[in-house]
């Protein structure tokens, strides 16, 4: 018998009603079980299906549709852009107390961090203090998140740093650093404001965790390695971020070192360290460790003036200027010689200080079973840094020791930022002179103790266990950025996850089903379930990824493997396979190139006397299968709702050509 005569028995609609009646009796398969054929929408339906899930996926107009009036929408409208439009209203004293203690613990905590990160950026220390000022007013109003603290990072202020001395000297030209650094911050903040405003948070993901992890963790080891050279009271230090750089710079220099600088600092990180342990041991007892930085700055100065520190070797802050940001849109740099760098800084920066924020606010809002948006974040933050950088402020997110602080103090509402930044004021036009004292070597201790958390081991231990190709991504930002740079690091490390990416585009997954014992309509990867056994006359397959022009051609070998290996392990007299049956539900797309493809696959499936099935072909790939006359080649009795029914109907087809084939002989 010929191989289509033999294979039209399968779902033809030329047979009679007692057929048809018997095959239902027999399969469960009935005319209410019928795969859809409707003729594909059009270009621009599709378009819009498209570009919405892609930009759209939270559906953020969703409560529009359901306002009768403009009016409604306005006010609704409003409380999106502006998140502070929303909350304000309700505000209220009880909330107020809240916020108040939890904005004044973090401004204990933005004072010292504010100048220990500026002086990682090398840059004035005040302008850390302004870094704390004016962000924070802009996010309470555009801002998401409850609980996301404002303030400088010490990874962005040390890539600011390592970037912008490849071009200028932060000693020799300091007010052409400065403007380069103001320049880098407005460069990130129209970056993370497009991206907010094109809703392209995707962007962001490929930031993955095991990158993140080891970035931060590289990061911080230099920055640790950085602050020797106040810890020791070294006068001269290398420019450069290698490690090898850094050691180098200060074993070689150990005629400078002064045992008094090394001594106070020793104490003070002692001092911090502990009260992080305090922390840990007693999570209710968060405040003190939240105040320490601020105790040891006051307690330094103190030392510092009645010691005359500067005359054993322990070098001080200097003098601190009273006053208000002043603005510096004037200062702003984008001369060409120049001009690479900012643009470099600002890129990296700008997603490093997303992925933190965002992050850190939907870990938060997780506790709380609330949700924080991203791309209204990216909003917030893009105006926040955009602002800043006219206002003499650097680069600001959402630093994780600061949110953490803001949430255990009990922070209710984005008001914590205002109250800081209130803090912050009264800290410009009155305190500020008084922190010329704080010495330096106490900001490195400050620096140390913030940054240290960020190096997890545990998470590294935990991605070795779980994936090791994680594991290597990891590995590598962290020694990308030890050994060679932090843009190298993070740039290799994103590097191999793409090419991960890529090799599994180019080698989908997909595998053999099988009948799970003890139940008629469960089919399962046998490689995964032993038990499972395959279905005489039949090779199940379940393709689980989009056929792309990348990976159509691994696809059709695959196919072409397991259609091998079946026959070597089968009885050509008993279980010989008449029907090859792909599982298309894990395919959510196709081209034009996995099209053809399968008609190759087809061909090579019916030059072999078997017969294709296609099985729950979702609405994407249908459409491209009708459009592309693929359906009309094998034909619409071919393709079925579930692989159950598509077994049973194989069964029917195989028990009646036996009877045919016995009635013939």
């Amino acid at each position: 018998m010929e191989p289509d005569t033999k294979h039209n028995i399968v779902n033809t609609e030329s047979e009679n009603d007692h057929d048809a009646l018997a095959k239902e009796e027999m399969t469960g398969y009935s005319d209410d079980h019928k795969v859809s054929f409707k003729s594909p929408r059009s270009f621009a339906t599709v378009f819009k299906s498209g570009f919405k899930e892609t930009l759209f996926p939270d559906d953020p107009f969703y409560f529009f549709k359901k306002e009768p009036t403009s009016s409604h929408r306005a006010k609704l409208a409003l409380n999106y852009f502006v998140p502070a439009s929303e909350w304000l209203p309700k505000y209220n004293l009880q909330l107020f107390k809240y916020d108040v203690l939890a904005g004044i613990t973090i401004a204990s905590l933005a004072i010292p961090q504010g100048i220990s990160y500026a002086k990682l950026a090398n840059i004035p220390p005040i302008i850390g203090l302004y870094s704390s000022f004016v962000p924070p007013l802009i996010y309470a109003v555009f801002g998401s998140s409850k609980y996301v603290a404002i303030g400088t990072l010490a990874a962005s202020s040390m890539l600011i740093s390592s970037t912008m001395e490849e071009k200028v000297s932060p000693i020799d030209n300091s007010d052409l650093y400065l403007g380069l650094v103001f320049t880098a911050t407005l460069i990130s903040g129209l970056l993370q404001l497009a991206l907010g405003l094109l809703r392209l948070g995707i962007l962001v993901d490929f930031l993955s965790h095991a990158t993140i992890t080891g970035f931060m963790g590289g990061t911080a080891t230099l920055i640790c390695l950085q602050q020797l050279k106040s810890i020791f009271g070294l006068k001269h230090f290398t420019t450069h971020t290698s490690i090898v750089d850094v050691l180098q710079a200060v074993f070689s220099q150990t005629d400078e070192w002064r045992w008094q600088s090394a001594v106070v600092g020793i104490i003070f990180l002692v001092f911090l360290l502990f009260t992080r342990y305090v922390k840990e041991k007693r999570p209710k007892l968060f405040w003190v460790s939240a105040i320490a930085p601020m105790v040891c700055v006051i307690v330094g100065c103190v030392f510092a003036y009645f010691a005359h520190a500067e005359k054993h070797g322990i070098q001080i802050v200097g003098e601190l200027k009273r006053g208000l940001n002043p603005l510096s849109f004037k200062e702003l740099n984008f001369d060409p010689k120049y001009i690479s760098a900012p643009i470099r800084a600002g890129i990296i920066t700008a997603f490093i200080a997303l992925a933190e924020g965002i992050a850190i606010g939907r870990s938060f809002a997780i506790m709380n079973n609330e949700q924080t948006d991203g791309n209204k974040e990216m909003i917030a933050f893009g105006l926040m840094n955009i602002v800043g950088s006219f206002t003499s402020c650097y680069l600001t997110s959402g630093p994780f020791s600061k949110s953490a602080v803001n949430y255990n103090a009990g922070a209710k509402t984005a008001m914590t930022n205002v109250v800081m930044a209130f803090c912050m004021l009264l800290v410009l036009l009155f305190l500020a002179p008084l922190f010329k004292y704080t010495p330096l070597v106490t900001l490195s201790a400050i620096i140390i103790s913030a940054v240290v958390g960020l190096i997890d081991y545990q998470k590294a231990f935990h991605l070795f266990k779980t994936d090791k190709f994680d594991f290597l991504i990891c590995m590598a930002a962290f020694f990308g950025v030890i050994f060679i740079s932090m843009e190298m690091g993070i740039m290799i490390s994103v590097g191999i996850a793409l090419a991960r990416a890529l090799l599994y585009v180019a080698r989908p997954a997909s595998c053999k089903l099988g009948n799970v014992s003890n139940s008629m309509s469960l089919y399962r990867d046998v490689e995964q379930y032993p038990g499972a056994t395959g279905v005489p006359g039949m090779l199940l397959l379940q393709l689980g990824s989009p056929i792309y022009f990348a990976n159509c051609s691994y696809l059709r070998d695959r196919i072409s493997r397991y259609i091998r290996d079946e026959q070597d392990i089968s009885n050509p007299e008993e279980n010989e396979t008449e029907y090859v049956l792909l599982d298309l539900g894990g395919v959510t797309s196709i081209d034009t190139t996995g099209v053809e493809v399968l008609f190759e696959i087809e061909k090579n499936i019916n030059a072999k006397k078997m017969k294709m099935i296609l099985i729950n072909p979702r609405l994407a790939v249908m459409e491209k299968l009708i459009l592309g006359k693929f359906i009309d080649k094998i034909g619409k009795d071919s393709v079925f709702l579930s692989i159950e029914d598509a077994v049973e109907a194989c069964k029917f087809s195989l028990k009646t050509l036996k009877e045919i084939n016995g009635v013939n002989t």
